[in-house]
């Protein structure tokens, strides 16, 4: 599914205009966004949660030369889906 089809969902399901239909999905991608890049977490009831976490730097080996290189210190987005979601994904 793509941003698009999200779109054209929420248009057929709400009656809205595929304008305004496309201003809320990326209203709620925004705040989606936002919610993260500030270090917080998601949580949507019989979904899953979205959470930002840190990992620290590390030894890493280039697999083509066999050097060690040291990899930078990141965040990353995790999903864990909630137990209605993999519920509901493993009936069908």
């Amino acid at each position: 599914m793509t941003k698009a089809d999200l779109i054209e969902s929420v248009y057929l399901a709400t009656g809205f205009s595929k304008k305004e239909s496309a201003s809320i999905v990326e209203l709620v991608f925004d705040l989606m966004k936002e919610t993260l890049e500030s270090g917080e977490k998601i949580k949507i009831a019989g979904f899953g949660n979205f959470v930002v976490k840190d990992k620290a730097s590390r030894r890493g080996r280039n697999p083509q030369t066999g050097n060690e290189i040291e990899i930078s210190s990141r965040r990353i987005l995790t999903f864990k889906p909630s137990q209605v979601l993999k519920t509901s994904i493993n009936e069908n």
